[in-house]
């Protein structure tokens, strides 16, 4: 029986060892009720292991996983627990209805439930028209959304999918996570793997990245970026000539007045950093026309996960 009023997911020094090759390196950290944790790691950080480990699909080395409280290994926790790996584990030669049926079958979901899980299952892709269609024929995003399917027949209050929108377009992007959002309004709690930085951003409500197997940051975007490299924006200026001198520009700084310096002689284009748009971009602009200078070029660049990734690892995040 589960208590809902436990954690979902509770890791604690998580280890896997191959070899003498350390996967997981003390893995720590919690998923909440109904929320949407992404995963972020370069190839070989960890991610592929960690999930699949919470899947009951590799044996950790060390360290403890909690599911509402109870044994990774018990009848409830892998009732609890939904899996959708990277790979299309679907049967080609079958229609969109009887893989459904299938996977229905393999969580032990009862015989009696069967049908209306799939007719929901067929609604919640939008693949209702296409049930009697062999699998094998479809593209990619539609195997994408079956596979997804197939992985929550049982009614999973977690679920952990590894890369869910690997190779697809756009479209079928936000098709998947549109089914994803349905789930977690429902009251899932999703656990994903993403090469996307911009998935992770946008989509989830919290972040965690692994880097050599380990935890190096957990927190909502917000909470990263004022962790790592603050709230300031860098501001890219191009002129129409090389300046003779540096801009001296006046402007507000902790409510008290500052004055700065931008801009290289010789130099036709310089980096700047501010941390108040309204208090300081303005003033430089201005100071930039003052000294004779067209601007035909600004870039203005918000701190985004991307950042915050690359000041964490030192790497750029790549499929």
């Amino acid at each position: 029986m589960i208590q809902p009023d436990l954690l979902p997911l509770r890791i604690k020094n998580l280890k896997k060892r191959f070899g003498t090759f350390e996967a997981l390196r003390g893995v720590s950290f919690e998923l909440r009720h109904g929320e949407r944790l992404a995963f972020l790691g370069t190839n070989g950080a960890g991610k592929t292991t960690m999930i699949r480990a919470l899947a009951g699909r590799t044996k950790p080395t060390g360290g403890s996983i909690e599911v509402f409280g109870d044994s990774a290994r018990s009848v409830t926790a892998k009732r609890a627990i939904g899996f959708v790996p990277q790979e299309i584990a679907l049967y080609g030669d079958l229609t969109t209805r009887e893989n459904l049926v299938a996977f229905a079958k393999f969580h032990g979901v009862r015989r009696g439930e069967i049908s209306k899980r799939v007719d929901w299952a067929l609604q919640w892709t939008g693949l209702h028209d296409r049930s009697r269609d062999l699998v094998r024929t479809f593209s990619g995003g539609m195997k994408r959304r079956v596979n997804l399917a197939c992985g929550v027949m049982h009614e999973p209050r977690i679920l952990l999918l590894d890369e869910p929108t690997v190779g697809v377009d756009p479209q079928s992007r936000e098709r998947i996570f549109a089914m994803l959002d349905e789930l977690s309004d429902g009251g899932t709690s999703l656990l994903l793997t993403t090469h996307h930085l911009d998935e992770a951003q946008q989509r989830s409500d919290r972040i965690v990245i692994l880097d050599g197997g380990q935890v190096v940051a957990d927190g909502t975007i917000d909470e990263l970026v004022h962790q790592t490299i603050g709230s300031s924006r860098l501001v890219k200026v191009r002129l129409d000539r090389p300046m003779a001198k540096a801009v001296r520009y006046l402007h507000q700084y902790n409510r008290l007045p500052a004055e700065q310096l931008v801009g290289h002689p010789g130099s036709a284009a310089f980096e700047t950093r501010i941390e108040s748009v309204t208090d300081q971009l303005t003033p430089m602009l201005e100071a930039i026309q003052r000294d004779g200078y067209r601007i035909t070029d600004m870039e203005l660049q918000t701190p985004s996960l991307h950042h915050v990734f690359l000041s964490l690892t030192g790497n750029e995040l790549r499929d």
